[in-house]
């Protein structure tokens, strides 16, 4: 049964060094991380492009941590069976992608894989409320997708968050509370009290002068 108030860290390697895979990968497990976020671009959907899924598989090799791989790109139907095959534990689609979202959310579930969806900040809650009893993990953007280093958008987002978890205990649910934006020791504070145990964090994290520290910062 999932432990949907479990704080779980992800550090999101968009903000890691890509050179040094492996030693960056390593650098977060030390510091204590939970997951390994990626964020998949493809330049269309959002604007901007970052990886494949032969990143992905770079960082298999280099792991055993869950791989939650969030899919910001337009037609993820068509991708994620590649994301699966190459190591992929979690993937997320987006609400607002050009896809059939129970089917592709029915496929990654059959394929074994957590499955995920998110949505915008200008996005209306009621596009993720039909699909919520079929997700393992809503995530809640809160920042606009496409660049890293963002400011947290919290009168836009929390919301959501909010909502995701009052619905989630309203239905008698078990998906996780994601947020991925903006994330750091203070924001993360926001986030949980409206609901999100998932905090994806990328630039506060990578960046900091002790990566443990923050981690544990965020972790309490």
């Amino acid at each position: 049964m999932t432990d949907c108030n479990q704080r779980i860290i992800a550090p999101s390697i968009l903000a890691a060094d890509w050179s040094r895979v492996r030693e960056e990968v390593e650098r977060a497990e030390f510091a204590g991380a939970d997951w390994h976020h990626l964020d998949v671009m493809d330049g269309h959907f959002v604007p901007n492009i970052s990886f494949g899924p032969q990143y992905v598989s770079a960082v298999r090799s280099c792991s055993d941590l869950t791989l939650d791989v969030h899919l910001m790109i337009e037609r993820p139907d068509l991708y994620w069976e590649a994301f699966v095959k190459s190591g992929a534990d979690r993937i997320t689609v987006h609400v607002e992608a050009d896809h059939d979202i129970p089917d592709t959310l029915e496929k990654i579930g059959k394929a074994g894989c957590g499955r995920g969806l998110a949505i915008n900040p200008d996005t209306d809650f009621g596009d993720v409320v039909p699909f919520l009893d079929q997700i393992d993990l809503l995530l809640v953007m809160t920042v606009r997708p496409g660049f890293g280093g963002q400011a947290f958008m919290e009168t836009e987002t929390m919301p959501k968050v909010a909502e995701g978890k009052r619905l989630r205990e309203e239905r008698g649910l078990g998906y996780h509370i994601e947020v991925d934006g903006g994330i750091d020791t203070e924001t993360v504070a926001i986030a949980a009290e409206h609901g999100a145990n998932v905090m994806v964090a990328g630039t506060s994290l990578y960046r900091a002068e002790n990566m443990a520290d923050s981690i544990l910062k965020m972790r309490e």
